[in-house]
């Protein structure tokens, strides 16, 4: 039977946000996998990713993207991050026909933030290289409050929050991974956005995916800890000193942290963040 290379367009996405949920996860919800390519941010997005189809029009393999333009050294780029990645096993030999229909759209710069084992070798054939994903385990404790405050009032961080700042927060605000905190001490503010993640099936941690002022969160992180804690129950937190610019106090350094890689040329590696990307979109 003949397979065919097709874009995900909006009328495919919920055949294909069905065929993710059985195939690929199914404590994500064909809802939830269909809301996560509906991305709130202003794009002139050519498509959802690319998805495979039999002669018979039953899909058996898709891989999403998320498009974005963000501006770099003063060029708007366009970036394309690459997102779920699933092929029925019939079919598994047509799977780099999805990604080089991606690649070949000619985007500034791919991100691949979540890269399967398998995944890897095939995204270093293609030239993509690792971004230093270094990242420290961090306990949270209660503690005691300490000077400063952190919320996640959404109403204190829209009425905190202007400029470059605000508009990411609209941007990412009510998205299914983005978690949202505002630090203040003094006249000094920090924006951070996270997710809860799940290592070894175990939703126990926040991954801090990006923040405004690394010196300020840095120095509150306690605070920051506490809250995690006793708000949102969640025990640990994991950090990139990349992220988060340093290290933060009683971190651990992983091992054999979770590999994040990159393609593109004209731009730094400290110029990629996570953002804009599956990793605020869906929750798995």
């Amino acid at each position: 039977m003949g397979v065919r290379v097709s874009a995900i367009t909006g009328s495919d996405v919920p055949e294909v946000a069905e065929f993710l949920h059985r195939h690929l996860n199914e404590r994500v919800s064909a809802q939830a996998w269909a809301r996560a390519v509906d991305v709130p941010w202003k794009v002139d997005a050519p498509n959802h990713g690319f998805h495979l189809r039999t002669d018979d029009d039953v899909v058996v393999g898709a891989y999403l993207a998320f498009y974005s333009d963000r501006t770099i050294g003063g060029r708007v780029l366009r970036f394309c991050n690459l997102g779920a990645w699933c092929v029925l096993p019939e079919q598994r030999f047509h799977s780099l026909k999805l990604l080089k229909a991606l690649l070949d759209q000619g985007c500034d710069a791919y991100t691949d933030l979540s890269p399967s084992g398998n995944v890897v070798p095939m995204n270093t054939r293609k030239g993509f290289r690792f971004l230093d994903t270094t990242t420290e385990l961090v306990p949270n404790l209660p503690g005691l409050p300490g000077s400063g405050s952190v919320t996640d009032d959404p109403r204190k961080i829209e009425a905190t929050l202007s400029g470059a700042q605000a508009q990411i927060y609209q941007d990412h605000a009510g998205l299914a991974a983005a978690r949202h905190l505002l630090l203040t001490r003094g006249d000094e503010t920090c924006y951070a956005i996270f997710r809860k993640d799940r290592r070894k099936g175990l939703p126990l941690f926040a991954s801090i995916l990006y923040v405004s002022n690394p010196a300020l969160f840095r120095r509150m992180f306690r605070q920051v800890s506490r809250h995690l804690l006793l708000r949102h129950g969640i025990p640990a937190t994991l950090a990139e000193p990349r992220v988060v610019g340093g290290s933060l106090p009683g971190g651990r350094t992983l091992e054999n942290p979770r590999r994040k890689m990159v393609l593109g040329d004209g731009f730094a590696d400290s110029d990629v963040d996570y953002l804009y990307s599956e990793l605020v979109c869906l929750s798995w």
